[in-house]
């Protein structure tokens, strides 16, 4: 809920509405020049806190937080994994009693079983205990510790009698997690034999708790080691066990069963019997709660960041990329937000870790510098993405950034006024001569071209080559752009020509902006007409 206007004004209006901190919604008031935006209730509980970030981040405003974590750069340990796309469970008064021992700075325990360990490199005063019945907080799928963060990874293996009555299912499957001592919001989904794909039961609780529903044929779940399998389901199925194999095989490679198969019948009012398993996933599966950001962070200043780029940088909880660009974007990293660097040539790497993150719940940024659509990583992530079963896609979008050639062209004045076209010379990915050919279709089209990757120390000769056949279709004044280090301190660019273009100046920081053969160069400006009728001096001197 957001109001535009003053503090006060909001308080005495939602005042007699307030009923309790574990109850109240994210309450928000933005000034009416939107310069800031204020969680005013609900900050940890409903998420006020973060949508203040999200939002403030978009208008460019600043979010005016209070709360003690935030103020003193604390992790909200009860509020931070929700960005992980984890459940928080556990009283309100043990929450509460959580966040004043962790106000007043005494050391808490942590037990931590499923989901990412990576937030916690950056919090070195939570202790790690090994059982969750010693901890203060667990994150996991058992159901002991006082508070409790759970990561979606059992996998709840099903049998039933046709037309079972869901009550039985649903009264089942509590019974047999409360027995395992495990959490019914750690269920990652349901599994079962391809026979029971239509059963209703199964397809309306699947439906009900937002469960994905997998189903396996019989010679699938027969190559599955269980611990009691059953001659009497082998004869009617075909398979010596359901429950178990199900879940096992829902649950991937490195599956723990941690409930065997628990059978019960109907009791008075419900119909049918039912056969419930549990197992654990070595990683937890919630691509519906996951979100793939791929964010261009532009050129270097965050100055140049675009206001969606902020917005879903505060938004993400992992941030992952290359090392320099996490380095450029880290003013802007809270600290909830965890830093996943990269090396430079892994980006299959990156990918695959940011899709893997986003599959278990989490909001992801993956990070490249300038538009990531463009020699960025939204088309190989986005590749990675549509290799995956549609119900395994956490939802995906591209967030666009400034790139390179858009500031250079800045810097230069209007050199990309006509056609132009962009040329990568790196072979590391592309064959050279898949490279010279576009070269010279860009040379014998008259497009003004932009160099990336033009030159490096095991690539020394491509750029001295593109010069050559450039020059075979335009003269050598053709005005050249040399823009290094752009939208960092270190910034420089220089103007010449194709002639005087000596490639020892150049490096991988640089882009190579050549015009076509109508540029040309004049006051430190390099400009591209795009052949607008346009007035002589002598009648620029009459205009009104």
């Amino acid at each position: 809920m957001l109001f535009v206007g003053a503090v006060g004004a909001v308080t005495r209006l939602i005042a007699p509405l307030i009923q309790g901190k574990e109850r109240d919604p994210a309450v928000l008031v933005l000034d009416p020049k939107g310069r800031w935006v204020i969680p005013l209730l609900g900050g940890h509980s409903s998420g006020a806190e973060q949508r203040a970030r999200e939002l403030a981040g978009m208008l460019q405003a600043d979010a005016v937080l209070t709360g003690a974590c935030a103020t003193e750069d604390r992790l909200a340990l009860d509020a931070f994994g929700e960005g992980w796309g984890w459940r928080r469970a556990g009283s309100s008064t043990a929450w509460r009693e959580l966040m004043q021992q962790q106000a007043c700075s005494e050391r808490l325990t942590v037990a931590q079983t499923s989901g990412s360990t990576d937030w916690q490199h950056q919090h070195p005063t939570l202790e790690s205990v090994t059982s969750a019945s010693e901890a203060q907080v667990s994150i996991g799928a058992d159901n002991q510790a006082p508070c409790r963060w759970h990561p979606a990874s059992l996998w709840l293996g099903v049998g039933c009698e046709r037309n079972t009555s869901l009550a039985l299912v649903q009264r089942v499957i509590r019974e047999v997690l409360a027995q395992a001592g495990l959490a019914e919001a750690a269920v990652a989904g349901l599994a079962s034999i391809d026979r029971k794909a239509d059963e209703p039961a199964l397809m309306e609780l699947g439906e009900q708790r937002q469960w994905p529903f997998r189903t396996y044929d019989a010679t699938a779940l027969a190559s599955v080691e269980v611990p009691t399998p059953s001659d009497v389901v082998l004869a009617e199925m075909g398979t010596a066990s359901v429950a178990e194999a199900a879940a096992l095989l829902a649950a991937g490679e490195g599956a723990v069963l941690r409930q065997s198969k628990v059978i019960r019948h109907a009791a008075t009012g419900e119909q049918g019997a039912v056969t419930v398993a549990v197992a654990e996933a070595r990683r937890p599966f919630a691509p519906s709660r996951g979100e793939l950001h791929l964010i261009g962070s532009g050129p270097g200043d965050l100055s140049l960041l675009s206001g969606d780029a902020r917005q879903t940088l505060a938004r993400c909880t992992a941030w992952v990329g290359y090392g320099l660009y996490l380095d450029l974007l880290e003013p802007l990293r809270q600290v909830h937000q965890v830093r996943l660097d990269g090396q430079l040539t892994r980006e299959w790497d990156r990918c695959a870790q940011a899709l893997s993150l986003a599959q278990q719940g989490a909001r992801v940024a993956l990070i490249s510098s300038g538009d990531s659509g463009i020699y960025g990583m939204a088309g190989l992530a986005l590749e990675l993405w549509l290799q995956q079963p549609e119900q395994d896609r956490p939802s995906f979008q591209v967030h666009p950034g400034i790139s390179a050639l858009q500031l250079a062209a800045a810097r230069a004045g209007a050199p990309l006024m006509h056609d132009f076209c962009t040329v990568s010379l790196s072979d590391r990915l592309t064959p050279w001569p898949v490279i010279e050919q576009r070269l010279r279709a860009a040379a014998a089209g008259d497009f003004v071209v932009a160099l990336y990757n033009p030159r490096s120390k095991g690539r020394d000769w491509q750029l001295a080559k593109a010069r050559e056949l450039l020059l075979e279709h335009r003269r050598g004044e053709t005005p050249v752009l040399l823009a290094r280090q752009l939208g960092r301190s270190d910034e420089t660019h220089q103007l010449t020509d194709l002639s005087g273009l000596e490639p020892e100046q150049v490096d991988m920081l640089t882009v190579v902006l050549i015009g076509n053969s109508s540029s040309y160069a004049r006051a430190d400006r390099m400009v591209t007409p795009r052949g607008y009728p346009g007035a002589t001096v002598d009648q620029w001197k009459t205009l009104p």
